[in-house]
C-alpha cells in the first residue's frame, strides 16, 4: 500500500485535552504527529468532519499550545485528526518535536 500522507509522522505520547464546537471537552493521548496532523486515541468518537481543538504540551513548549482540527477518520482505537491553520509558534513547536536529531 502507498503511503498518501505528504508529512512524516513521529512517535509522540501526551496528554491532551479535546474541545468540540459544543463546548464539551474530551481527553486523549497523542500517539503520533506530522505538521498535517495528529492520531489521538481516545474513546470518544466525533464524527467524520468534525472541527475541534487540541490542548496538548508539546516538548519544548512552557505551556500549552492550541491546534485547530478536523477529524477525518475514526478507528477502534481513536481519531485522525488534520491540523487547521497553525500559527508560528504552533507550526516551530511541532517542527522541533519531528525534527530528526543530528
Amino acid at each position: 500500500m502507498q503511503e498518501k500522507r505528504a508529512h512524516r509522522r513521529t512517535p509522540l505520547r501526551s496528554e491532551l485535552t479535546c474541545k468540540l464546537p459544543s463546548g464539551a471537552t474530551f481527553a486523549g493521548t497523542s500517539r503520533d504527529i506530522s505538521l498535517g496532523g495528529m492520531f489521538i486515541e481516545t474513546t470518544e468518537r466525533p464524527t467524520f468532519g468534525t472541527a475541534l481543538e487540541i490542548m496538548a504540551t508539546l516538548p519544548g513548549t512552557l505551556g500549552a499550545v492550541r491546534l485547530p482540527g478536523i477529524v477525518r477518520w475514526t478507528g477502534p482505537d481513536g481519531i485522525g485528526v488534520q491540523f487547521g491553520l497553525l500559527g508560528a509558534r504552533e507550526t516551530h513547536a511541532i517542527t522541533k518535536v519531528i525534527k530528526p536529531s543530528s
